[in-house]
């Protein structure tokens, strides 16, 4: 009889301990900063769409399910191959930022689920990516209109995967690996139009030169013949006796004036020490 109560009291302690196990498994749970929760209920109408749990710490019936979502920016990398405008073979590589609609996580786990990185925003980066560089060469890629492009794919994508519930923050193309020669033939391209250019600063800058020096010689010669019309002999006489005046003051000089020279102007025959 012992025996037998002994057993019994050893299976009934191993159930309520099972039992206390799954409970603390599934009825206890803390939602992290960063993270919301949707809440499925088994018994009572299923997936809770509208309503979310923000974190902290919960209580959750055992027969019921928490699925829990990181809400915070995410940065993804993909790298495929391509084909350019011309036909010919890119390797690109991207980086993306994205995160899920926070106040549409019960819908986001209904449609589509966790793993909606794999089966909706990387096919569609790739799918927007191959599409729009379909429409460019390989040398605008490589220089030129690298950004805009990446802003085109950005905006196509994002159109495409909001309508799911996820949001894209940015897309980057983070390198381009063009064939070997092609990447030659582009930068010797980049290196001779960039001789053009400054050939042709050099050249504007001389050639503004020369027109500012005949413009300043125009100007000079205007203003020697506005001098020369209007001086006349008697004010040539009163500038030359002013400056005879003051050299006569000068103390290193010896002036002697006697009559005056064809002029009028006085002469002055003498000077030194």
């Amino acid at each position: 009889m012992n025996q037998s109560k002994v057993m019994r009291m050893a299976i009934m302690g191993f159930l309520f301990l099972m039992v206390f196990l799954a409970l603390t498994n599934t009825s206890f749970l803390t939602i992290d900063p960063g993270e919301k929760g949707v809440l499925f209920k088994r018994f009572g109408g299923g997936l809770e769409k509208d309503k979310l749990y923000n974190q902290g710490f919960h209580v959750v019936a055992p027969w019921n399910k928490m699925y829990i979502y990181d809400v915070r920016i995410r940065e993804g990398f993909d790298k495929m191959e391509v084909l350019s405008k011309n036909g010919l073979n890119i390797a690109i590589e991207l980086s993306y930022l994205y995160y899920p609609q926070e106040e549409k996580i019960g819908y986001l786990h209904d449609e589509i689920g966790p793993d909606y990185l794999n089966r909706i925003l990387i096919p569609q980066v790739r799918s927007a990516t191959r599409e729009v560089i379909g429409k460019y060469l390989p040398e605008e890629l490589y220089s030129t209109q690298r950004e805009s492009i990446q802003i085109e794919i950005y905006e196509q994508t994002k159109a495409l995967v909001r309508s799911k519930h996820i949001e894209l923050d940015a897309i980057l193309i983070r390198e381009v690996e063009l064939p070997l020669t092609l990447q030659e033939a582009i930068e010797r391209k980049l290196k001779e139009e960039q001789l053009s250019l400054e050939y042709e600063f050099r050249l504007t800058r001389e050639t503004q030169e020369a027109e500012r020096l005949i413009i300043a010689a125009n100007a000079q010669a205007e203003a020697n013949r506005i001098i020369s019309s209007s001086l006349t002999d008697r004010i040539l006489q009163d500038k030359g006796i002013d400056a005879t005046i003051e050299l006569a003051k000068s103390p290193n000089s010896k002036v002697v004036v006697v009559g005056s020279g064809e002029s009028g102007l006085p002469l002055i025959l003498g000077g030194g020490n």
